[in-house]
């Protein structure tokens, strides 16, 4: 059984791969960290092919760009797809690049196939959806749904004390349209699973039912520096010392919760960094997620209790700060149903999923029905350069998407 219309598979695996040229890393991966010269040039491309496909373009304020297809009646707010093209430092070529080929292939299908449809549609790139550059992640879906203040968005620096609104200013991306003017009739993204399930399961398309939610938190451990040759062990305020018991308790916090939990560390800043000295200062980060927001809450708690033990020996001190709450996720039932009609006008296997990585979707379900399509990325590998996908996976999820929109475009 096929699909009334198909996508060209051919065409999205070819744009992925030209796409991931800029800023292609030796492995075949691509750092294209948000708001860099590199991150320019991918949108100016993907701007390019946008204009092909027949899509009138506008940009918001913190950068995100969308390209519109006009419908039948226009007055009707849109049914938009997309995700985001900025990666990780050394991330691949496939995460979040994806989502916008996937949708703007839709775009070019029905523009070559001459198909109109009753709701006008949208594609959109959203502004550092990674938050490896500049935080919080989800950037620019977060200002776009009213959740991150934008003047906040927009004094976050980068190592270097970059601001995010001197690289909009400097790239010029600070578009014309105000934040709250933009509307959503309904929202789908599709993705790479970023996780092994499908694979394992055998299965093409994830029907995404919900997402995680995220707590991000940043512990800083002061001590005293000192030689590390003439200070006696018993008297030393390490700061390294200090914090690496609470490395293994907080990560086996995510042990105790579940198939739902997750915990972990993934940055570690010792300070001064001197063979020969006693770390005065340690800084680093904890990603604890679950499905149940009271389940969350406790597992911060928890995090929070294991930083606040070493605090009663003298000269040591343990500050624990919240970057960012991502609320978890679950998506409409309706929107949920219109990807598994989808589905079954087609031969795909599939099976509903919930996503343990945070995406766009999580703050657009807050505005609009929202949903998710997933496909099979090889071994769950995502975040790294080796990250790959099969071109007949990929095509099924934009074929999937394709269906799912013109239901809900002509409903």
């Amino acid at each position: 059984m096929k699909t009334q219309s198909e996508v060209n598979g051919e065409r999205l695996w070819q744009r992925l791969m030209t796409l991931g040229k800029i800023g292609e890393t030796e492995r075949g991966g691509s750092r294209r960290l948000a708001l860099t010269g590199l991150d320019k040039q991918g949108r100016e491309l993907v701007c390019s092919w946008m204009r092909d496909a027949g899509l009138e373009l506008t940009t918001d304020r913190i950068g995100n760009i969308f390209g519109r297809r006009p419908g039948v009646d226009n007055s009707l707010p849109p049914i938009v797809t997309g995700s985001h093209i900025d990666t990780q430092p050394s991330g691949g070529k496939f995460d979040g690049c994806y989502g916008v080929m996937a949708g703007l292939e839709v775009m070019q299908t029905l523009q070559d196939q001459q198909i109109q449809t009753r709701t006008p549609l949208e594609l959109v790139i959203w502004t550092n959806e990674e938050g490896a550059r500049f935080v919080p992640t989800m950037m620019g879906s977060g200002v776009f749904c009213g959740d991150i203040p934008l003047e906040h968005a927009y004094a976050s620096q980068d190592a270097l004390g970059i601001s995010v609104k001197d690289e909009l200013d400097r790239l010029g991306y600070v578009g014309a349209e105000q934040i709250g003017e933009h509307r959503v009739g309904a929202y789908l993204e599709a993705h790479i699973e970023q996780g092994p399930v499908l694979e394992s399961e055998q299965k093409v398309i994830g029907i995404v039912t919900g997402v995680l939610g995220i707590r991000l938190i940043n512990v800083t451990v002061t001590g005293r520096e000192a030689h590390a040759g003439p200070t006696p062990m018993g008297i030393r305020h390490d700061a390294l010392y200090a914090a690496a018991p609470a490395f293994t308790q907080i990560v086996d916090i995510g042990r105790g919760y579940g198939e739902h939990a997750r915990a972990t560390i993934g940055e570690i800043d010792v300070s001064p960094g001197s063979r020969n000295t006693i770390p005065g200062l340690v800084r680093f980060s904890v990603d604890l997620r679950h499905l149940v927001p009271e389940v969350l809450q406790e597992m911060v708690q928890k995090a929070r209790e294991i930083c606040a033990r070493p605090q009663s020996d003298s000269g040591l001190t343990f500050h624990f700060e919240e970057l960012q709450y991502v609320v978890p996720t679950k998506f409409d039932s309706e929107m949920i149903g219109a990807v598994r009609d989808a589905v079954l006008a087609t031969p795909y296997t599939h099976m509903e999923i919930v996503s343990g990585a945070g995406h766009d979707a999580c703050y657009l379900a807050k505005v609009a029905p929202t949903s998710m399509i997933f496909v099979p990325c090889k071994d769950g590998i995502s975040h790294n350069e080796i990250e790959s996908a099969q071109p007949e996976h990929l095509q099924a999820g934009a074929n999937v998407l394709l269906g799912a929109m013109m239901a809900l475009a002509n409903h």
